[in-house]
């Protein structure tokens, strides 16, 4: 694929706000996608499945990517329009900043704006803290509507609605000379979403069966990979990531896949791994090794609680990773040939 094509269908992705938990709308996008090249199924855990027919009998295996992105969520509703608000997997109000919000309400979406209060105060005001001292935290702020009570309720807003940055703010970017980089709040998931509907694009006849997986609920505990896990037969469990750019990582951003060897979690599967740095040596993309701290996927977390036996984690490396994220389509092509090449 094009980087112009892969950009455009990762915008299309972005504008579909998929909190975790509230992911109908992604949902319907990705199921219209996918009953192009295939029957993909719903299962009880809100994934989505798409199984892909292998040539002969073998091992099933599967590749994972979240649909889900960060969020934050109504904790209560106050006097005024005025929403107090808690973080849905790892989000933060500072790197969000002030500005327009949705919040997805039970019967339609209404407009706030994630507020701090005014600068022009003293240290008799709580804001003036966050000028001086320490970084704005969900309870330093506030989601400001300008809706009475009834309004709210007759849009379905109540605790537990969810809350995500406004469309406005989630149109993607080109970065580099050759427009080979994009940045955009939620390319985690957005991007590997991308990947993996490339994928299931060019795959049509594996050597063996394969569930390409696009799995719900991964921010908040992976939850979807849980539910999966738990019930499949396939021997091997692949997902597919974003992999933060970091100094203590050794891993600068560029146009090679990287494999997450360990994380949170401990140590991901060695066979695998070997596996998947083959099949990239033999599609022309070598890839890159990491050892990650504070992160975990869909891979590493079913592997760890014993639901599947061997799994591994393949991404782009990925700066500002859960803000504003910048990529390289390259690698995402990379990634795609890569697992297309692992699973024949």
């Amino acid at each position: 694929m094009s980087r112009d094509s892969l950009f455009d269908t990762i915008s299309e992705l972005v504008g579909c706000h998929s909190p975790s938990g509230n992911e109908a709308e992604i949902d319907r996008l990705l199921l219209e996608r996918l009953d192009r090249v295939g029957e993909p199924i719903v299962d009880g855990g809100g994934n989505i499945v798409l199984r892909r027919s292998g040539r002969e009998p073998g091992p099933l295996r599967a590749v994972l990517a979240h649909k889900d992105e960060i969020g934050a969520l109504v904790k209560r509703v106050e006097e005024g329009g005025r929403l107090a608000a808690v973080a849905v997997g790892d989000a933060h109000p500072w790197i969000w900043g002030e500005g327009p919000v949705d919040v997805i309400g039970r019967h339609r979406t209404v407009t706030g704006v994630l507020s701090f209060g005014a600068r022009h105060v003293s240290k008799e005001s709580p804001q003036r803290a966050q000028l001086d001292d320490s970084p704005v935290r969900w309870q330093d702020a506030w989601v400001e509507t300008k809706l009475d009570a009834a309004a709210l309720e007759q849009a379905g807003v109540t605790a537990g609605s969810r809350i995500v940055p406004a469309r406005s703010r989630k149109h993607p970017v080109r970065l580099g000379a050759g427009g080979e980089y994009i940045a955009s709040h939620a390319l985690d998931d957005k991007a590997s979403v991308a990947a993996l509907l490339l994928l299931a694009e060019r795959l049509h006849s594996p050597n063996h069966d394969v569930d390409l997986v696009f799995t719900a609920r991964e921010e908040i505990g992976c939850h979807g990979a849980q539910w999966y896990a738990r019930r499949t037969e396939a021997l091997a469990v692949v997902a597919l990531e974003v992999v933060p750019v970091a100094k203590e990582y050794g891993l600068d951003p560029g146009p090679s896949p990287v494999l997450i060897r360990a994380d949170g979690y401990g140590p991901l599967d060695d066979a695998v791994a070997a596996e998947l740095e083959d099949a990239a040596s033999a599609a022309g993309h070598p890839v890159r090794h990491v050892a990650v701290s504070r992160y975990g996927s869909d891979a590493s977390k079913a592997l760890s609680t014993g639901r599947v036996a061997r799994s591994a984690c393949l991404g782009v490396a990925t700066e500002n990773t859960h803000g504003f994220e910048i990529a390289n389509l390259d690698a995402l092509d990379a990634c795609v040939a890569v697992l297309a090449a692992w699973l024949g």
